[in-house]
């Protein structure tokens, strides 16, 4: 569950790659958090337009449609990487050393291979959608205004790289903590006991934490 996971690092090599692509995950799941408000902003004057002038925001649904991959994607591997996507610690903090990271390995393996196809598909989604010689670029668009749809499929490939990448980061650092049976592996999210828990939680409401 969010918060019940922390990441150790040290100055090995595979922490510094860690360190460097969480900047960009963090760098997405901002712009995720952009979107976000900017939607709130859109239906603020969506709304209002409707009940003071009779006219709603012109293409409102249009640009949700363009903002949700943002949304939905964006943030994901920034959630991988802390350990924040919904799994079952009770059953994962059971297990200790190899027994662990073998399970781990496992795991993330199977979501890798899943997030490769997923990365596949959506590419082929986004060359079907994407023309330089159409107008805009884009073999279709939107309903209402008319807005290139190859921007917004472009970004569930993006994210997915991203994931994939995250992904073939953990299986390196679970395969390498596999291999010296290390008691405090580097770069994955390794599950807190309640103590930890509360004082991670703690520190992120408190608007400390980094």
């Amino acid at each position: 569950m969010a918060g019940s996971s922390l990441v150790l690092s040290d100055d090995s090599l595979l922490s510094k790659i860690d360190q460097r692509l969480y900047r960009l995950e963090k760098g997405l799941a901002l712009i995720s958090g952009i979107a976000v408000f900017l939607l709130m902003i859109l239906a603020v004057v969506s709304v209002s337009g409707r009940n003071f002038f009779n006219q709603p925001l012109p293409g409102y649904v249009d640009w949700i449609e363009q903002a949700m991959p943002l949304v939905a994607f964006m943030g994901i591997s920034f959630t991988q990487r802390d350990g924040g996507h919904i799994r079952m610690d009770m059953v994962v903090g059971a297990l200790k050393g190899r027994t662990l990271y073998l399970v781990e390995i496992i795991t993330t393996l199977a979501i890798l291979v899943l997030m490769l196809l997923l990365v596949w598909g959506s590419w082929a989604h986004f060359e079907r959608s994407f023309d330089f010689a159409a107008p805009l670029w884009s073999r279709d668009s939107s309903m209402d205004i008319s807005l290139p749809l190859w921007p917004a499929k472009l970004l569930a490939p993006i994210a997915f790289a991203v994931l994939s990448l995250r992904l073939l980061l953990q299986i390196w650092a679970f395969g390498q903590a596999f291999c010296r049976n290390a008691a405090h592996p580097v770069a994955v999210p390794l599950v807190a006991d309640a103590a930890t828990q509360a004082a991670l939680e703690a520190e992120h409401v408190s608007g400390h934490d980094k």
